[in-house]
């Protein structure tokens, strides 16, 4: 016994009626009004600052290559790349031992890293600097013996070592996070694929899994690169002549505050400004293994260093 099925009727709405090749996007008026008015405001809030005589911008613009100014900003542009650098390198190795199955280096470093994030960098900036006071010799020497070779403690922390000193060992806390993120993020399997290759773990670590976890590493390093430069603002307090000590050595003779401080802030601006163009291209750099990855059994950059380790 066979039915008759009635045919389907078509669907409603006109929607085969479409002409989905002509379709195009619906103006949106009140958008192009939010843009209108947030321009217009932008716009009010730039003149108004503009043509406000208590900046004096003129004095913003007699200032802003003073050989002291300058100076500062050497010492503050000295002081970030030195940080920077000892703080990723340590950060690096913070990063490998708290991965580490040893017990007591992942102790430690969890230890450092609890202690550098938990305490604010000035009150470790002026630790630093007053060390002196709790310990007026330093020295290496036998645990609970002779000490072999010691110094004066006020002869060794300097403004520039204790700025030195505490802006690095605070980086290097924050790194260490960042950089272990960053391996985390690797997928295990690439370990395993270099063990199957026969390659050591240091290898494999500095040849596939480091250079994978640089797209995710990248992005908050950059951003703690942009940070370290306004830290280092914060060396003013134990007298390291930067940026900002310099504009306030002016100011403390001229009485211009305003215009000072605005002569910093502009400078602070266009460094930031250099290096967030400057980390959109590392991005980008790091970033083009994402749009060329196609499937495969095995990852390209384990298959190329095993390779090349094989040779």
């Amino acid at each position: 016994m066979t039915m008759d099925h009635a045919p389907h009727a078509p669907p409603t709405g006109g929607a085969e009626q479409r002409d989905v090749a002509n379709a195009h996007a619906p103006f949106r008026s009140g958008r192009l009004l939010l843009w209108l008015a947030v321009l217009l405001v932008a716009a009010n809030f730039a003149w108004i600052v503009a043509r406000n005589e208590n900046f004096e911008w003129p004095v913003v613009a007699q200032y802003f290559f003073n050989p002291t100014v300058i100076q500062g900003l050497y010492v503050s542009l000295g002081l970030t790349v030195v940080a920077m650098i000892i703080g990723v390198v340590l950060g690096l190795g913070l990063a490998i031992a708290r991965l580490s199955q040893d017990r007591l280096a992942s102790s430690l470093a969890s230890l450092y890293i609890w202690f550098f994030r938990g305490t604010p960098l000035l009150v470790q900036l002026i630790f630093w600097y007053n060390l002196s006071t709790l310990f007026p010799e330093i020295g290496i020497a036998i645990p609970f013996g002779p000490t072999l070779v010691s110094w004066e403690t006020n002869s060794v922390i300097t403004p520039m070592t204790a700025a030195i000193v505490g802006l690095a060992l605070n980086e290097a806390a924050y790194m260490a996070e960042i950089i272990r993120g960053g391996l985390l993020s690797v997928d295990r399997g690439q370990f395993e694929t270099a063990e199957a290759f026969g390659m050591t773990k240091g290898r494999a670590l500095w040849r596939i899994i480091i250079p994978q976890a640089m797209r995710s590493i990248v992005p908050p390093t950059g951003n703690q690169l942009i940070s370290m430069i306004k830290a280092t603002s914060l060396v003013s307090v134990i007298a390291m002549a930067d940026l900002l000590y310099s504009v306030q050595s002016i100011y403390n003779t001229t009485f211009q505050v305003i215009p000072m401080l605005m002569v910093a802030v502009v400078w602070y601006l266009l460094i930031t400004s250099v290096l967030n163009i400057g980390q959109s291209y590392i991005e980008a750099y790091y970033g083009r293994s994402d749009r060329r990855r196609t499937g495969g059994a095995t990852p390209a950059p384990v298959v190329a260093a095993a390779e090349e380790a094989s040779h």
